[in-house]
């Protein structure tokens, strides 16, 4: 069983930076899974942000390419999610998600169905 919790959410003004955090208790090592930051606006579907795969290799959303990073730490099992230049827009439910499934970070974004979730944590962009 993998349990995913995140932390670092909050409230701020546009242009600030946020870092995200997902502690993960998993079999080994994060680095045997798909992981991946997903987040739900209010009234809209939950949409991908970034993955990232066995390896290494990530995938980013077009609308957070730039500003958004993620990075994990495989020895303490921990996912990152680095926010900059925040906008309205991205206000949201973010979710941490891990998957057994192993390859590419775009293999993990466009072809996983991802198994385990976290609860979400909030982050809130004010103009």
């Amino acid at each position: 069983q993998v349990q995913l919790v995140e932390s670092g959410g909050g409230s701020l003004q546009a242009g600030g930076s946020l870092r995200l955090s997902c502690a993960a208790s998993v079999i080994y090592t994060i680095n045997n899974y798909c992981m991946g930051w997903f987040r739900q606006a209010p009234g809209k579907e939950r949409a991908g942000v970034v993955t990232i795969g066995s390896y290494g290799s990530t995938a980013y959303a077009d609308s957070v390419k730039g500003r958004f990073t993620i990075s994990k730490d495989n020895a303490k099992n921990i996912l990152y999610l680095q926010m900059n230049s925040l906008k309205p827009e991205d206000t949201a439910m973010y979710y941490c998600a891990a998957d057994r499934s192993r390859g590419s970070g775009g293999y993990c974004y466009t072809r996983v169905e991802f198994e385990y979730w976290g609860q979400g944590t909030q982050v809130t962009v004010s103009s």
